[in-house]
């Protein structure tokens, strides 16, 4: 058991995050965990439009061009939302480094696109999926119901893509599932990213996809997912390692645990507006 143990604990220290590299330029596993998830998001869509007869007006073209729209609003989002809620004075400094994959700081040097936001991702990907909807002229609630049971699989491989890349590792522990991260010093830490791996993921979409179908209020599928990721999320932050730039923003509260309170806020709004609406006009 203790060879178990230590191999455990020692696993991020063995894993190779770069799949190969040319001169500087460097292919991680991390972009590929996004191809991955983006994948599966649109098999299990697809699948959805082609079994169940409530999407015969929604054809893979539509989802196609969608979830482009969807993907770019979730990487300016995200990205965005990292400059502006988490470092926003260091990219005031260094405007040229928000979205090109170099650092000038110590010279010229090719780092990949560092720092994105899953709140700011959220944001930009709901944006860009209402400005494709109303143009084209879909229901916004109907399309949110198709495709929320299928996010939280693909939530799977991004974490996994952070487990490998060594990043946002949790708090210290004792207990022996604690793990050893590069640059994270000599303590065990919660490896909270296979936390937040099955958390988000496989466990939230375990929830979603079997009721699927069951709800009948348009659009409050929107509203359980943000009230499930957000529960979750909150949670996992008990365990996960806040930025170091920033540490707690409010009590014992991190600045993850304040968006997710704003998001189940929000997703119980959006329940009871929704519920209230199909009330006044069933």
């Amino acid at each position: 058991m203790q060879e178990f143990w230590a191999w455990w604990q020692n696993l991020p220290l063995n894993i190779d995050p770069v799949i190969f590299e040319i001169g500087s330029f460097r292919l991680h596993y991390y972009g590929l965990m996004y191809l991955a998830a983006f994948g599966l998001t649109y098999f299990l869509a697809a699948y959805r439009i082609k079994s169940e007869p409530r999407w015969k007006d929604f054809t893979k073209n539509d989802l196609q061009e969608l979830l482009t729209v969807m993907i770019i609003g979730l990487i300016v989002g995200a990205r965005l939302g990292y400059v502006i809620i988490y470092n926003l004075s260091y990219f005031l400094k260094n405007p040229i480094e928000i979205f090109l994959p170099f650092q000038f700081k110590d010279g010229f040097e090719f780092t990949g696109i560092a720092g994105m936001s899953y709140h700011g991702g959220l944001a930009g990907t709901i944006l860009c999926a209402i400005w494709y909807l109303k143009k084209h002229k879909k229901n916004i609630r109907n399309i949110a119901d198709l495709l929320i049971p299928c996010i939280p699989a693909g939530y799977t491989f991004g974490r996994l893509g952070n487990f490998i890349n060594g990043e946002l590792w949790g708090r210290v522990t004792s207990l022996p599932i604690g793990m050893y991260f590069p640059g994270a010093g000599a303590s065990l830490r919660h490896p909270s990213q296979l936390y937040e791996a099955f958390g988000e993921g496989i466990f939230l979409f375990a929830v979603l996809w079997p009721v699927r179908n069951k709800i009948k209020t348009p659009g409050v599928m929107l509203g359980l997912y943000l009230i499930g990721y957000g529960m979750i999320r909150f949670m996992v932050e008990y365990l996960r390692e806040p930025d170091s730039h920033i540490g707690f923003v409010f009590l014992s509260f991190s600045m993850g645990q304040i968006l997710c309170g704003l998001m189940i806020t929000a997703g119980l709004a959006l329940i009871l507006a929704y519920k209230r609406l199909a009330s006044v006009h069933p």
